[in-house]
Formats: structure tokens, C-alpha cells, sequence
């Protein structure tokens, strides 16, 4: 009888579940480097740090698929232009039943001072576009975990789309650069350990005191 139960695979582990990552972004080279692109940045970074390249076409979306220890990673960037970007992830969480806890949007957040990231397993759109349509096309749903990556207000009485669209000085491209790998850091944690709220607690409090080293005359680089 064990015999027969073993065989029937009884006492076999469940397979570890998957993670979706989906960085939001403009496609276009006219769009690269610019502030609004962050989630696309954060997608190239993640993908170099594992080696998972992301250059198919699947569900409107730049996609790429792969293992970091044994678990299935899908990484996509959707080519729907910003405002569009749940028409690419809701198909794709639905082609994969993917559980909304499974589910990671990176994307640009001006709430946030420059270079600084933040991991939180729901909230609202921010009245960011992108969002906005992803949580349209989850049918509402916002219990889908981000990682939010900050660029700062505009200084002045800059127009915020044109401080989106802008590109990164030298300064900030070695900042972001770094904000970056830091999140591929936590994303690799992520995936080998779950969303843990305790070591969440401790990225995001790294990660809110970290621009305060800085010398005073680099916090406003952005």
C-alpha cells in the first residue's frame, strides 16, 4: 500500500508557483531613458541580473520566461504605450491563472524622492495611467503587488508630462542605475522567499533613509 501511494505521487511536493513581472513603460526609442520608461528599466536590469532575455512578442507584451531556482518567472513589458498597459496584463495574468499575489508591476512614481524604491502588496493608482488601465483590466482588483520606483516632483512649474518624458542627466543615470540593481536584488529575494513582510519592512526603510547619505549637493539630481 505505501509503495502504491508513493508511486501515485501522494507524498510528492506541490511545484513552486510562478511570478509574473510586468514593467510599465512607452515603447519606442524615443522613449528610452526618460523617467516614465522606469519599469521597462527595471525589467532590462532584472532580466540581465538572472539571464532571462525578453525578446518575444506574447499578448501584446515584450516577454521573456524562466527559472531563478527552480520557480517560473514570466517578465513582460507591454507595447500598448503607457495609458493601454492592462490590455497586455490582463491577458497575460489570465493566460497563466495567475493569483493577483503573484503578480509585480514596476513603475515610475513621483511620490517618491528620485532613485528610491518601495515594495507594497496592493494600493492605488496614484492617478498613474498605467496603473489606472492595469487595475481596469484586473477587473478592478488592486491586491497586485508593486514595486514603485521614485523619480521626484518636477521642479518648478515644469509640466509633469514633460518631466515624464524627460531624459536622465549623467548624474541621475548613475543613481537610477544603482536603484536598480538594488532591485533586482530584492526581486531575486522575492522570488526564492515570497513576499515576506518583514524583509519587505526592512528594503523599504533602507530604501527611505538611503537618499539622506547622499551629499546634499546630488539629493535634488533627478
Amino acid at each position: 500500500m505505501i509503495g502504491r501511494i508513493t508511486k501515485r505521487g501522494f507524498c510528492s511536493a506541490s511545484p513552486p508557483r510562478p511570478w509574473l513581472f510586468v514593467g510599465l513603460g512607452n515603447p519606442g526609442d524615443k522613449f528610452n531613458g526618460t523617467r516614465h520608461n522606469l519599469g521597462f528599466q527595471m525589467i532590462d536590469a532584472f532580466s540581465k541580473a538572472i539571464g532571462i532575455p525578453v525578446n518575444t512578442a506574447h499578448c501584446k507584451a515584450l516577454f521573456g520566461q524562466g527559472l531563478i531556482n527552480g520557480v517560473p518567472v514570466f517578465l513582460a513589458k507591454p507595447q500598448t504605450y503607457m495609458n493601454l498597459s492592462g490590455e497586455s496584463s490582463g491577458p497575460l495574468a489570465a493566460y497563466y491563472k495567475m493569483p493577483l499575489n503573484r503578480v509585480v508591476v514596476f513603475h515610475d512614481d513621483m511620490t517618491l524622492p528620485f532613485s528610491v524604491l518601495r515594495l507594497q502588496p496592493r494600493g492605488g493608482h496614484l492617478c498613474h495611467n498605467g496603473l489606472k488601465s492595469v487595475i481596469h483590466h484586473f477587473r478592478g482588483n488592486r491586491e497586485f503587488i508593486r514595486l514603485r520606483i521614485g523619480i521626484g516632483r518636477p521642479p518648478g512649474q515644469m509640466d509633469p508630462k514633460a518631466f515624464l518624458l524627460q531624459k536622465f542627466n549623467t548624474v541621475a543615470r548613475e543613481r537610477i542605475g544603482a536603484a536598480l540593481e538594488e532591485g533586482a536584488s530584492a526581486l531575486k529575494l522575492l522570488v526564492s522567499t515570497g513576499f515576506s513582510a518583514s524583509s519587505v519592512v526592512c528594503f523599504n526603510k533602507e530604501q527611505k533613509y538611503k537618499h539622506l547619505r547622499l551629499p546634499t549637493t546630488q539629493r535634488g539630481e533627478q
